[in-house]
């Protein structure tokens, strides 16, 4: 191909990436602002002094022979959630943190961003926390939508990561693509 067709060519492909970069920009604004926020407050979460995630409370034993039953310790939580954090929230477990090094255990629930840190050797409450960081994880994972739409197996999530990564994978070519493109041309200006 001649120099100059060449150079017309490499021109033609820099306009179509500009164009895909900034359509895809323009159209996932808004996402990309959720994704880059959300991921900056998920990296300083523990380095929050507490506001994004709480500390983690020290029980009073890590020997695990010396911790109530599982299925106490369960009880106790739900029973504090009740009577501490609410009502009318469902008190159902989504999952339990099992601490040994700390001899601690940390409850979540299913319906809320509530969490409670219990002692595992007596039971005692140490800590009823707001699991700010698990509603930011939501947020940036998409999965927000699918707890609020009621979606089964996570359908939103999926379809909105793939968006993303894809989006994301787009930006990185065309971008490259533009700051690499013009540093071609010249070489193929100077070769002539």
């Amino acid at each position: 191909m001649p120099k100059n067709n060449r150079r017309q060519h490499q021109a033609k492909v820099i306009r179509i990436f500009r164009k895909i970069h900034r359509t895809t920009g323009a159209l996932l604004f808004f996402f990309f602002l959720f994704i880059s926020i959300t991921g900056l407050l998920l990296g300083w979460k523990k380095n929050s002094n507490g506001l994004i995630l709480a500390k983690t409370e020290k029980g009073t034993s890590t020997d695990l022979s010396e911790w109530l039953p599982l299925e106490t310790l369960k009880s106790n939580a739900q029973t504090i959630f009740r009577d501490s954090i609410s009502s009318d929230f469902s008190p159902e477990i989504d999952r339990i943190d099992v601490r040994t090094d700390k001899g601690i255990l940390k409850f979540t629930f299913v319906d809320n961003f509530y969490g409670i840190q219990l002692d595992g050797a007596t039971g005692a409450l140490l800590k009823i926390e707001r699991r700010r960081s698990d509603f930011i994880e939501q947020v940036h994972d998409g999965s927000i939508l699918d707890r609020y739409i009621g979606t089964s197996s996570g359908q939103i999530k999926l379809i909105y990561t793939s968006i993303m990564g894809l989006a994301l994978l787009v930006f990185t070519i065309t971008g490259f693509w533009l700051w690499y493109g013009p540093k071609r041309m010249k070489r193929i200006a100077k070769s002539s």
